[in-house]
């Protein structure tokens, strides 16, 4: 159907994406009052996000089996319902496990959606107006990056870490049981994915180094995102309150720097923005993490800014690697490898060195580690582009 009359679909869809996505980032903002709550250390708060990356992992790779069986719509209100049932445990757990076992079940509930959504997506409007579509649900994740620090902000004050955590759930079901009644599209059938085609994307080279590429890129933004708070209240002497407003607003150059990102990986070709990319985001990293004083704040608000550019020629470069039938597999393999290191070995690593005395310097060292992907570009296989050639 026509973009206009389906709107309101793709803001119900886009909705549902951002509260999966908002579940497995809010313990960020409020970690300080969780290690104060349970008496945490900075590693233990850094394995709740290996354990969300972990269940993002699995069921990510397993999301077509489930489609496969019970058609996207349904995957999509099981996400829904499950993300919110997993945020209410956490807020009624009182052990370390338990919790972990909670932020294991965000993970798993939430890595179904997002096959499900864009197939469901695409399949409610025009290919014409697929990306318009597709830009309106990317403004998700985006967003939750933006909002999960001043929401924080908003309701500390109010209810506790636990009535953050049982709100969204609440919210998370109301939208699946909404989306259940009211939702259009994904009436049909996922495709599970092959194993020949797996096969021969996991002995190719190039499958590994856009694996660590990614989990680089995700290490940058995502990753050090996660530790943020703490970080930036344990050294370098901010409030809670300031910290969230700062963290919060130094993301909003996130909606549309991508776009940036795409001219230009348009015009200079992927692997040259990547390089580059990686080159400006290791060196602000590296002095987020070492350089305190006045530096703190505009560090904050530009690293991200360049950081959040690797995705879109991140994903044109993913599309080149493998035969044309298994790019989606491509994409179904690589994006969950990178959230396990990226998102989940990279915030655990900082935790360990803010437990051996310096957030900092666990900053810088993931710094530097984004920093060497720059010379893994070569290794890139990228498609020609039409009458140019590789860039």
């Amino acid at each position: 159907m026509s973009f206009a009359s389906q709107f309101g679909q793709l803001l119900f869809l886009a909705s549902i994406f951002f509260l999966n996505f908002l579940a497995r980032i809010v313990a960020s903002p409020l970690m300080p009052q969780i290690e104060a709550d349970l008496g945490l250390d900075h590693a233990q708060a850094g394995s709740f996000f290996l354990m969300v990356s972990a269940g993002y992992f699995v069921s990510l790779l397993g999301s077509g089996l489930i489609s496969s069986r019970i058609t996207h719509r349904s995957t999509i209100i099981i996400s829904a319902l499950c993300v919110g049932l997993a945020l209410i445990g956490i807020s009624l757990s009182q052990g370390l496990w338990t919790i972990r076992l909670g932020f294991l079940l965000i993970g798993l509930a939430a890595g179904i959606y997002l096959p499900s959504g864009i197939s469901t997506l695409t399949s409610l409007v025009y290919k014409k107006h697929w990306g318009k579509a597709l830009a309106v649900h990317e403004l998700a994740p985006n967003l939750s990056f933006v909002v999960a620090p001043l929401l924080v902000e908003g309701l500390i004050e109010w209810v506790s870490w636990r009535g953050v955590m049982g709100l969204l759930g609440a919210i998370s079901i109301l939208l699946g049981v909404g989306f259940a009644v009211f939702g259009k599209g994904g009436r049909f059938y996922g495709q599970a994915p092959g194993i020949s085609p797996m096969r021969t994307l996991i002995s190719s080279p190039a499958f590994w180094v856009m694996v660590l590429l990614f989990s680089l890129g995700i290490a940058a933004t995502l990753g050090i995102y996660t530790m943020l708070p703490l970080f930036l209240i344990t050294e370098r002497d901010m409030t809670r309150s300031w910290a969230n407003h700062v963290i919060g607003l130094s993301r909003i150059s996130g909606i549309f720097m991508a776009m940036v990102a795409g001219i230009i990986s348009d015009k200079i070709g992927p692997r040259k923005t990547i390089c580059c990319v990686f080159l400006v985001t290791g060196i602000l990293s590296v002095l987020l993490g070492l350089v305190g004083g006045k530096w703190t704040t505009p560090l904050v608000f530009l690293q991200p800014v360049i950081a959040v550019c690797f995705f879109p020629p991140g994903f044109a470069a993913l599309s080149s690697i493998g035969p044309e039938g298994s790019r989606n597999i491509a994409v179904s393999l690589v994006v969950p490898f990178g959230f396990v290191i990226g998102g989940g070995l990279i915030p655990f690593m900082i935790g360990v060195a803010g437990d051996m005395g310096s957030f900092g310097v666990g900053i810088a060292m993931a710094g530097v580690c984004i920093l060497a992907g720059a010379f893994l570009t070569p290794l890139m296989e990228v498609a020609p582009r039409r009458g140019t050639g590789c860039k």
